[in-house]
């Protein structure tokens, strides 16, 4: 019988092996192997402050009526102690605690056990099973695509309890939201504590799992690349797309109910807000299956970052306006309203119709028409890790000879709109802009430095031929 000292160096050959056979079929793939000093200075500083900047946020609408400068202020100045902040912060209570409970496990339900009947009706609507791209372990995972039936069936029943059944308040969301963050902290720690454990002890695939060895950025950049519990529920899919966007037109309703008692009425600003991001959430669900092949699920994988992010950043900071619109009713002129609109719904159309050139090139294998004419593109090679030689072909016509990611463009100008919607009087309602900005900007030299690495000097005839990032003529 072994020692427990030769048990423990197997189990380490054993985990080293493991991890070696994963380099060999991914190369770099999606994330680091190994991790710099700035990297990990950068995911310590997010897991030590990300919380406490969600949290400062919600205080200082609930407490200093949205000011950001105003706590500050009182702690320097000795008004307050944090002592005082705290105290006067909403705790966790049992009603938000079955409401929060009652949601995830609705939407559970929603996700995993009722097929999708959306795409047997719908004109050009892509649901059910669905592929998608294949892992890094040549894996090809199919998915059950139902977003949308779950936002419709969610939607109706909410509406239907407002007008007819009045179990409980359209305003609950905004009445329990400070004590709904501290259980959606619960869930986000919970489930990315969970997938790390999961990573190292049950993984779904070993082969598709990354180690770098450094404790704080395997918590929080993943592990596994798609873990998943029985055949169809998916981490990543599910909590990318549910609980969290779901919720995004619920909250909003929420503040527009809460809103409309406080006041007697719904501000024209709150309706562009709820319009608006709206639009944005449907395009999202009406195009789930085309989510499949982004970077999200594509490239990242599954750990604090999503787990948490998704279920605290996403629904708490993404509707920053939707609750600004509560402590300060905007009545818009009807140019700034109007101006407001249009910029929203032309960030929308550039958004949505340069993504839409991009699957249409790649669905026709570039034969298709882009703005009436052949598409121009560059081909581009680029060989696995195991000898295996590859051709891509990299769009430069329509939008994407504007610039490289124009759809990310389209993005922030829908981004500018929903804080444009709230006037000018507080910086708070803009954090969206300044926050999007810097993701999408990091998304873009993440994506390139990707891209360079795969295809070499073809990526620099590309750069050559589509010269710009985001903004044609300036970036």
């Amino acid at each position: 019988m072994a020692t427990p000292q030769e048990k423990k160096l197997a189990e380490g050959r054993k985990h080293q092996n493991m991890q070696n056979d994963t380099k060999a079929s991914q190369g770099q793939w999606g994330r680091a192997w190994e991790v710099d000093w700035f990297s990990l200075a950068s995911i310590l500083f997010l897991l030590m402050f990300a919380p406490l900047i969600v949290y400062y946020f919600i205080m200082s609408c609930a407490q200093y009526h949205c000011s950001l400068t105003d706590p500050l202020l009182d702690l320097l100045s000795g008004n307050k102690h944090l002592s005082d902040i705290w105290n006067s912060t909403p705790t966790l209570t049992h009603r938000a605690a079955g409401i929060y409970s009652l949601w995830v496990s609705f939407q559970i339900v929603l996700y995993v056990f009722i097929p999708d009947f959306c795409h047997k009706f719908l004109p050009g609507y892509v649901g059910g099973i669905q592929e998608g791209a294949i892992t890094p372990a040549g894996i090809v995972n199919k998915y059950e695509i139902n977003g949308l039936q779950a936002w419709i069936i969610t939607h109706v029943l909410w509406f239907a309890n407002a007008a007819y059944f009045h179990f409980f308040s359209p305003t609950i969301i905004f009445d329990n939201w400070i004590p709904l963050l501290w259980c959606a902290n619960a869930l986000g720690y919970t489930v990315s504590t969970f997938a790390m454990f999961k990573g190292y002890f049950f993984p779904t695939n070993a082969k598709d799992c990354k180690f770098t060895g450094n404790f704080f950025y395997d918590y929080m950049m993943g592990i596994e690349f798609n873990p998943r519990i029985g055949k169809w529920f998916d981490f990543k899919l599910f909590f990318n797309g549910r609980p969290g966007i779901v919720a995004w037109t619920l909250i909003n309703l929420s503040f527009a109910a809460k809103q409309q008692e406080l006041y007697g009425e719904v501000t024209n600003s709150m309706i562009l807000v709820n319009v608006l991001q709206g639009i944005y959430v449907l395009d999202f669900f009406w195009n789930e299956a085309w989510y499949l092949k982004t970077i999200d699920i594509c490239h990242d994988h599954f750990g604090w970052y999503l787990g948490w992010g998704d279920c605290v950043w996403l629904p708490y900071l993404y509707t920053l306006q939707g609750l600004y619109l509560v402590y300060h009713p905007i009545r818009l002129c009807t140019a700034h309203a109007i101006g407001v609109l249009l910029l929203g719904l032309l960030g929308y159309y550039i958004f949505r119709m340069t993504n839409h050139q991009k699957d249409l090139f790649r669905r026709t294998n570039s034969n298709c028409r882009i703005w009436g004419k052949k598409p121009e593109y560059i081909e581009c090679s680029y060989t696995s890790v195991d000898g295996t030689k590859y051709y891509s072909k990299l769009m430069t016509s329509g939008f994407w000879g504007w610039a490289r990611h124009f759809n990310y463009t389209g993005d922030l100008m829908g981004s500018l709109a929903y804080c444009l919607a709230c006037g000018f009087e507080h910086i708070l309602p803009y954090f969206y802009i300044v926050y999007m900005t810097i993701l999408l900007t990091h998304r873009c030299i993440r994506d390139e430095h990707r891209c360079s690495s795969k295809y070499g000097k073809d990526w620099k005839r590309y750069t050559a031929a589509v010269p710009y990032r985001l903004l044609p003529g300036i970036f």
